[in-house]
């Protein structure tokens, strides 16, 4: 499902000024916009029916029937999951109150992901990486462990992928990448300064980004060239990185199964070539 509300704040920068203000319109009552004829839309903007139409497109919808489902959708979406919001822990819940939480939180994180993924952008993220001379990965913190998740997954592939565990290294990466290479910078907030530094400077030798974030704004979803987003949803209670790492891995485990399908039997065959056996699977 293409989720609108994101495409239109994607969009924003490049939008003409009536393109600007029905999105404004949009992005301040989107419960009500999404119950508006085009024409009540038109009226409550300003603007006209062409220009809406013309603004759908301008963002991959096939015209504003579409992008209103989208936006209905989304909106059902977020009711949805706030309707279903799980108690914070606390000092005095018990042990299988414990598990209970962090288990139905870390599925939840899960479904809402799954609901912000937007299709298209995913197939173009995966041709991507296939394209692209040098994988680049970025991440500090617990985004770091699925950074390193990603290399090692893509590596078995020989798909080489690069990733080191001091951001300063990991910014003299981004200073020698090349047009043709490709970046994943990994960061829940979107605004860690390390990532945001390594994101610019990517940008600024022209190699291609793919930003994974929480969903919502963020300074590092507006350097990337493509933006995948994982549910905002972590517990106030955050020690460390929970709901947003299982989420965040599994959306880098959707990007490796859907690089695999793309060259489905040559990847088989280096799958076999590349797993290390145990002593105990050639004794059988």
């Amino acid at each position: 499902m293409k989720i609108a509300t994101i495409r239109l704040r994607e969009y924003y920068d490049h939008a003409s000024t009536t393109e600007q203000a029905i999105i404004d319109y949009i992005l301040s009552h989107p419960d009500d916009a999404s119950k508006m004829t085009i024409y009540k839309l038109a009226e409550e903007t300003y603007s006209s029916p062409s220009s809406i139409i013309r603004l759908c497109k301008n963002n991959g919808f096939s015209g504003y029937k579409e992008f209103s489902k989208a936006l209905i959708y989304e909106q059902a979406v977020r009711k949805h999951y706030k309707a279903k919001e799980i108690a914070d822990v606390t000092k005095a819940d018990y042990i299988d109150e414990i598990v209970n939480k962090v288990t139905n939180k870390n599925i939840l994180s899960l479904e809402e992901t799954t609901n912000l993924l937007d299709f298209d952008v995913i197939k173009h993220c995966v041709e991507m990486i296939y394209d692209c001379e040098k994988l680049v990965l970025f991440g500090i913190g617990a985004s770091l462990i699925v950074a390193k998740d990603a290399q090692l997954k893509f590596t078995r592939i020989n798909k080489m992928a690069y990733v080191s565990e001091d951001w300063h290294t990991q910014l003299l990466m981004a200073r020698n990448m090349t047009p043709n290479d490709l970046g994943i910078v990994i960061s829940y907030s979107g605004q860690t300064q390390e990532m945001i530094e390594c994101a610019k400077t990517v940008k600024r030798n022209k190699a291609e980004l793919i930003s994974i974030t929480k969903y919502g704004q963020a300074p590092i979803m507006d350097i990337a060239d493509h933006n995948l987003f994982v549910a905002a949803n972590e517990y106030a209670f955050r020690s460390g990185a929970m709901s947003s790492r299982i989420s965040q891995l599994n959306l880098v485990d959707i990007l490796y199964t859907c690089y695999v399908n793309m060259q489905y039997e040559k990847s088989i065959e280096i799958l076999e070539k590349t797993q290390i056996r145990k002593e105990s699977d050639q004794d059988d």
